[in-house]
């Protein structure tokens, strides 16, 4: 077997710690050394000390007047004794000067010095006394230092703390506060994600693709006196997958790729968020053709003098200003793109948005059924799904939800997969996910009364009845009166995707909104607090028809809805108070006729919601199957092909029957009318589409 070449060991990384760790250790080694702990010296008494003296042992004794020590020699004689064996082997480090034998504290020096004294009068000796005070050269250097360092040390942990580095990067030291902060994309250490991990966004990754294809080959449009773009502008709501294409553009790109967020550039120092503008397109152009990738753009790059309300200076404002010359000023940097991110476009500078600096807009839309599908297919590759699961179901299931959502639908059902034990993810586990996400968690053990409870049905049953016999609301898939989330009980439709909504669409879905209510007030002759969400979803659909899409008759073909973001700032309406009035007579028209209408739907059905309602008291949860057992079947239903399209259902034409003579004259014109019955129904069933 060939051996692998990449086995080599690598080589630790160089740190400043080891210096400090060097240092350290060399300070607690001289300390040793130059305290004599690798001597043999020994402590001893006072009154050993006596004894040695009268012995003869001792030739000399060194007082250290400071410490209150005394250093005890002995001679030569003596070191040959077995008492002092321990301390007459040489030391295990050479020394520069004469080590002493033995070393003992003596308290009061008088006294001390009075014993010594005596002794050597009573014995006549001739030993040495001496005095002398000992310097500790290094202590008495790190008292003197150790403050300053403390408070050097103190400062530059807050320094770095405030400038927001942490320790790490250029934007954590101290002198480099202006560098940027932006992280360049490295192939061989970064995952890698590539074009084939961007499901759907068809539109969106073809422009993104150009752009990387303009620095891989600049002459092939140069040539013909084109000019690469200065950056593109990604727009879109949440989790549609903007931040996934530029990952996508990082690793195709074969040109170096920096990453920041848009609050990356702003700090608590002024003229930091210009500095570190400066220093990003300086080290782009250094290494162009390069891409800048900022995130969340709009935290720098909103309108300016909106919100200055006190004159001072505004560091984000100088930050946008910096940015604007650095992409199209006086010294344009060349082979530099900018690609950016947000889901605020309205509120960013018109300067900013201008062709030049953005030359592209790339909206990035919520999927259709047929990008979710794809998205599905992408996320469910690492996912051991069932054989039998039907991927254009799951894509029918999920309207109005973005990538990022589909991404958690999937993580949802393998966790509840794992949670049962299954070997294999199934439909019914997607379906679970898609209600946890939707409604929340199931809270089985809240306490309702019997009377809530009862109301609580009631009220879903008259959303699924009012639903059911309009034609534009949205079809029932599933009702329960479980607690989910923050709901008592919940109704999932499956909504018609639709680009543009009719009025008579939005009424019908106002007044399935409205059956809940309804459904009280008809069954109970009472109403409660539980249809909140229902009127508040109600009061925007109809403020929405009559101030904003214009399809109220009174107000006419106005509209009030201002698409720049503008009239957030202004303290006064665009409309006058007589107008006001009468907006609020229309919106409250419209839902009132809605509810009215919801009650007479409901009055004409009562005997079917009554069973509705005791089917949902004892099962809890019921299914679109079981209103087909008690309304028959939808005749509104739209029905779709394998690929997720709308197809017409064709109503069989019956064989005609053998009629005597007598009766073909007679029956010739029901039969005309039978005929065209069917085609009405499909000629109207392709407008709706």
């Amino acid at each position: 077997m060939a051996k692998d070449n990449n086995t080599t060991p690598k080589k630790p990384k160089f740190s400043s710690w080891w210096i400090y760790g060097l240092i350290a250790v060399f300070l607690i080694g001289f300390q040793f050394i130059g305290g004599g702990s690798l001597s043999n010296t020994k402590t001893t008494t006072t009154s050993e000390l006596q004894e040695y003296l009268r012995n003869g042992d001792i030739s000399k004794i060194l007082i250290i007047t400071n410490t209150n020590q005394a250093k005890v020699f002995l001679t030569d004689e003596a070191l040959l004794k077995e008492v002092h064996k321990d301390v007459s082997q040489k030391p295990m480090l050479p020394t520069t000067g004469a080590m002493p034998q033995y070393i003992l504290d003596y308290g009061d020096l008088q006294i001390f010095q009075n014993e010594i004294t005596e002794i050597k009068k009573e014995v006549n000796l001739d030993t040495i006394v001496e005095f002398d005070k000992e310097s500790n050269y290094l202590g008495d250097l790190l008292l003197g230092i150790l403050p300053f360092v403390l408070i050097i040390g103190i400062w530059i942990y807050l320094m770095r703390r405030m400038s927001g580095g942490g320790g790490g990067g250029a934007g954590g030291q101290i002198f480099n506060i202006g560098k940027s902060k932006a992280k360049l994309f490295d192939e061989k250490t970064d995952t890698r994600t590539s074009f084939k991990d961007v499901a759907g966004l068809e539109g969106a990754k073809e422009e993104v693709e150009e752009i990387v294809e303009f620095l891989r080959h600049p002459d092939k449009y140069t040539s013909l006196g084109g000019k690469i773009p200065k950056g593109a502008l990604l727009v879109g709501p949440p989790g549609t997958g903007k931040t996934l294409l530029a990952k996508a553009v990082a690793g195709e790109a074969k040109v170096p790729f920096f990453s920041l967020s848009g609050s990356d550039f702003v700090e608590m120092f002024v003229g930091v968020g210009a500095s570190r503008v400066r220093d990003l397109f300086k080290q782009a152009k250094d290494k162009s053709p390069a891409i800048i990738f900022i995130d969340e753009i709009d935290a720098i790059g909103r309108a300016r003098g909106k919100n200055n309300f006190t004159g001072s200076n505004d560091e984000r404002e100088n930050t946008l200003n910096q940015l604007l010359t650095e992409m199209d000023g006086f010294g344009t940097n060349t082979n530099v793109i900018v690609l950016a991110a947000t889901n605020r476009a309205d509120v960013l500078d018109k300067a900013l948005m201008r062709a030049g600096r953005f030359d592209r807009q790339i909206y990035v839309d919520l999927p259709d059924i047929r990008e979710r599908k794809e998205i599905f297919e992408v996320h469910l590759r690492p996912i051991k799904t069932a054989e039998t699961l039907d991927l254009d179901f799951l894509a029918r299931q999920t309207p109005g939800f973005s990538g990022a959502d589909i991404a958690n639908v999937c993580n949802e059902a393998a966790l509840i997969a794992a949670r049962q034990e299954k070997k294999a993810v199934g439909k019914q586990d997607f379906l679970d996910a898609v209600d946890r996400i939707v409604g929340g968690l199931e809270k089985k053990n809240k306490i309702i009364t019997a009377g809530e409870k009862k109301t609580i049905a009631y009220h879903e049953a008259g959303h699924a009845t009012t639903s059911w016999m309009l034609e534009h609301a949205a079809p029932l898939v599933k009702v329960t009166i479980v607690p989910r989330g923050q709901s008592l009980g919940a109704a999932w439709y499956l909504p018609e995707e639709r680009l543009i909504v009719r009025p008579e669409q939005m009424l019908d879905e106002m007044c399935a909104t409205l059956g809940g209510r309804a459904a009280e007030k008809v069954i109970f002759n009472q109403i409660s607090t539980g249809a909140l969400s229902d009127l508040e979803k109600v009061t925007k659909q109809a403020r929405a028809m009559v101030t904003v899409y214009g399809l109220n008759d009174e107000i006419g073909n106005l509209t009030y809805y201002d698409s720049s973001g503008q009239n957030e700032y202004g303290f006064t309406k665009p409309y006058s108070e007589e107008t006001a009035r009468k907006i609020d007579s229309e919106i409250s028209k419209i839902i009132e006729e809605q509810y009215v209408r919801a009650i007479d739907v409901l009055e004409k059905n009562k005997d079917k919601l009554i069973e509705l309602a005791e089917r949902l008291l004892e099962k809890e949860v019921i299914f679109k199957e079981d209103l087909e057992k008690i309304f028959g079947k939808r005749p509104f239903d739209k029905h779709f092909d394998g690929k997720g399209q709308e197809v017409t259902e064709k109503v069989p034409e019956k064989e005609p029957e053998k009629e005597p003579e007598s009766e073909k004259k007679e029956g010739l014109a029901k039969e005309k009318e039978k005929a065209v019955v069917p085609e009405k129904k499909v000629k109207g069933k392709k407008e709706n589409k």
